[in-house]
């Protein structure tokens, strides 16, 4: 697997995908709605990134970013397998993955730097407060954390915080946090949630993480997010990541597809299973009107953007 992160046209998103997987996507860009695809680091880092932009019957056109505008490079290919090429010994960190390859610099402009943020004291403080829990927290993009930060303050009166100036800070904080995860060890307990969900999928059961804003919006719409065949559903919502991520534990709801009461404890019986079995405790007592809790974990959850 691929310590990246592949974004489409499409609107999909791609996250460690292999090789074979990369090489795939790169192929098909080129018809329509699907012209383009940009390729980040998992974490994503600010400033770093390639893409490629390609229609049926032309050149491939391939850029890469290290740095400011005046790091962004332009290269025109004909050839979709060097293509494939440079931007796996890109995802590979190669050294000398861009040698043999005639770049050109873009030219974008250098914009000039936001100016600084002018908050009152408590609305600074609420900011930093609501953008750290979203970083800890670990399931947003940096996109998806600007766009909080630019309308966390919006009132019908105000817009106090530009574009530019949550781009920055959250490009701060984002690497802040990257340099913390960086001295974790080993997998932390949000990868042995996945890990779980990931048995529970492919034993017919749809399991999604941060999965909807609250309960009520995840049994509605938890029908349509896994196999038609699923037995049976988990999942935990954005406000139970929120908990977790503050050190009060994690909230997962489940059921049965077909109502039955005895589908419902079935399936809770397999969650709890599949959580024991990679050593996370959980709280229930087998009564389906109830959630399992999973009350003591360290929520340590690596970035991916």
């Amino acid at each position: 697997m691929l310590g990246i992160t592949v974004l489409t046209e499409r609107q999909e998103r791609h996250v460690r995908p292999s090789v074979d997987e990369l090489a795939a996507l790169v192929r098909r860009v080129g018809g329509a709605g699907d012209r383009f695809l940009v390729v980040c680091r998992v974490p994503d880092l600010p400033e770093s990134f390639v893409q490629l932009w390609h229609e049926t019957g032309a050149d491939y056109t391939l850029e890469y970013r290290d740095g400011g505008p005046e790091r962004h490079f332009a290269v025109r290919l004909d050839a979709v397998e060097r293509v494939i090429e440079a931007v796996v010994g890109w995802a590979r960190q190669e050294p000398g993955w861009d040698a043999g390859l005639v770049w050109e610099p873009v030219g974008l402009p250098v914009p000039q730097p936001p100016p600084p943020l002018e908050l009152a004291e408590k609305d600074e403080k609420a900011l930093l407060e609501r953008m750290r829990e979203l970083l800890v927290g670990g399931y947003a993009t940096r996109a998806e954390l600007v766009e909080a930060a630019e309308e966390f303050l919006v009132t019908a009166e105000r817009r106090p915080v530009s574009r530019e100036q949550a781009r920055q800070l959250v490009d701060r904080m984002w690497l802040e946090r990257v340099a913390e995860q960086a001295a974790w060890v080993g997998e932390t307990d949000p990868e042995r949630i996945t890990r779980a969900f990931d048995a529970l999928s492919e034993a017919g059961i749809t399991a999604r993480e941060h999965f909807t804003c609250c309960r009520g919006c995840g049994v509605a719409e938890i029908g349509g997010a896994g196999e038609p065949d699923a037995r049976g559903f988990v999942f935990f919502h954005h406000q139970s990541t929120d908990s977790a991520a503050a050190g009060y534990g994690l909230t997962l709801h489940y059921g049965g597809f077909d109502g039955a009461e005895e589908t419902t404890v079935a399936v809770g019986r397999e969650v709890v299973a599949a959580l024991g079995e990679l050593g996370l405790s959980t709280d229930w007592n087998g009564d389906p009107g109830r959630a399992i809790a999973v009350p003591s974990l360290d929520w340590r959850r690596r970035l991916v953007g």
